[in-house]
């Protein structure tokens, strides 16, 4: 069966995404502080080849895991904000090239992208999404891929496998917290793998139900 898994770059007080400010000043901030987060990611080859920015990149291990999450992935499974936010700034060939299940109360037709991507639609919870999910994944594993808000629901429903956390040496101070409001009766955790590199830390875990 497939393994249900979530892969997200992390700051080191715990933030996937920095505080989002007002006006223009707050946005140019915003994005710096994602850049920094997200430095490693840019320049690897993999990624780079994948959303078209340019040549070359580096080819180490950074490289290796992050075709590494590409490759096992068969389903995506996102939340609305995040498929909100992305709808208007992703390329006309989406980056997933699977089918992409959005967890929403919005009722929409399916939405098919160039270079394999269709986004579908669930208006039934989280719980039914993985089950169709499940039913195309085929040989491959289901990426629970954002926001915060959707992974922490399929951690707190014990409905995770494994997941793998990029800890980039920044700080945030405030901002969207992975595991705000975890439930830490329900969840164990094993630690599977840790990876350095000079720029991030891939810590790898197994997750057990308590």
């Amino acid at each position: 069966m497939s393994k249900v898994f979530f892969s997200v770059t992390l700051s080191l007080d715990g933030f996937i995404a920095p505080e989002e400010r007002p006006g223009e000043e707050g946005k140019k901030r915003w994005f710096a502080q994602w850049g920094e987060l997200q430095k490693y990611v840019f320049r690897q080859r993999f990624f780079r080849e994948k959303l078209k920015i340019g040549e070359g990149g580096e080819t180490g291990e950074d490289n290796r895991i992050l075709e590494g999450v590409f490759r096992r992935t068969g389903v995506t499974i996102i939340g609305k904000r995040m498929f909100d936010a992305g709808e208007h700034s992703w390329p006309e060939e989406a980056p997933f090239e699977t089918p992409v299940f959005v967890v929403t109360k919005q009722v929409r037709d399916p939405w098919e992208r160039k270079g394999g991507t269709t986004f579908y639609f669930v208006n039934d919870g989280i719980e039914s999404a993985l089950e169709r999910a499940r039913a195309v994944a085929g040989d491959r594993d289901i990426r629970i891929g954002g926001g915060g808000h959707t992974i922490l629901a399929y951690l707190n429903a014990g409905l995770i496998d494994e997941f793998s956390i990029g800890l980039s040496p920044v700080f945030f101070g405030t901002g969207t917290r992975l595991f705000e409001r975890v439930d830490e009766t329900k969840i164990g955790l094993e630690i599977e793998s840790v990876v350095g590199s000079p720029l991030v830390t891939h810590l790898n875990y197994k997750v057990r139900k308590l």
